[in-house]
């Protein structure tokens, strides 16, 4: 049997997955989280053999956690289920570590075979996703802008985010600038959310 631990934080869509993967013959589900932050644990406790992780989840986002098992749980494999087909995703699950980059809004069928193919050594690509992807090109942002820019999505300060990130002011400020310029945006809520856009965050 292949162990499945699924990751979503709609518990229908949750529940969902978990009863049809459950009618496949070869899958069983062996846990179900509905934060990132509860991802690690519960892979070293049911010890899955593929993860299907959404993105955006509470805490720690799906791709973090895809970095995680990767670390911590290196036999896992990793499959990224998500709404949002944005090409600076998948790149960011590939360097993560994922086997396979999939949208949700596919056949039942397809991801069963998908979690196979990933369990027997293959990378599952989305087709349309790749193709965006290899014409988006990389993420012009470094790490130190996207976590600026992760810090101040609440409307945080630059003395918050300094604080958060343990550095100065003024460097929160120029990797802010930045992170602007790099967007072609006017302020560093409009680049938030182009880099979101982009799935660069």
């Amino acid at each position: 049997m292949i162990r499945v631990l699924l990751a979503e934080d709609q518990g229908m869509m949750r529940g969902a997955l978990a009863l049809l993967l459950g009618m496949e013959r070869d899958m069983e589900v062996v846990a179900q989280v509905a934060t990132g932050d509860a991802i690690v644990g519960a892979a070293l406790t049911a010890r899955p053999d593929v993860a299907l992780l959404d993105i955006e989840l509470p805490g720690r986002s799906g791709l973090d956690a895809a970095a995680d098992l990767r670390d911590e749980v290196p036999d896992c494999r990793v499959l990224i289920l998500t709404t949002f087909g944005r090409p600076g995703y998948l790149r960011r699950a590939m360097e993560a570590g994922a086997a396979g980059f999939l949208v949700k809004d596919g056949p039942v069928e397809e991801l069963a075979e998908a979690i196979r193919r990933v369990l027997s050594g293959e990378t599952v690509v989305d087709p349309a996703l790749a193709a965006a992807a290899l014409s988006a090109g990389p993420s012009p942002l470094t790490a130190r802008e996207r976590d600026t820019l992760n810090a101040s999505v609440d409307g945080a300060t630059v003395a918050d985010i300094a604080a958060k990130l343990h550095l100065s002011e003024s460097t929160v400020r120029n990797y802010l600038s930045s992170a602007i310029g790099k967007t072609n945006t006017r302020n560093r809520m409009e680049a938030v959310r182009a880099a979101r856009q982009q799935g660069w965050l």
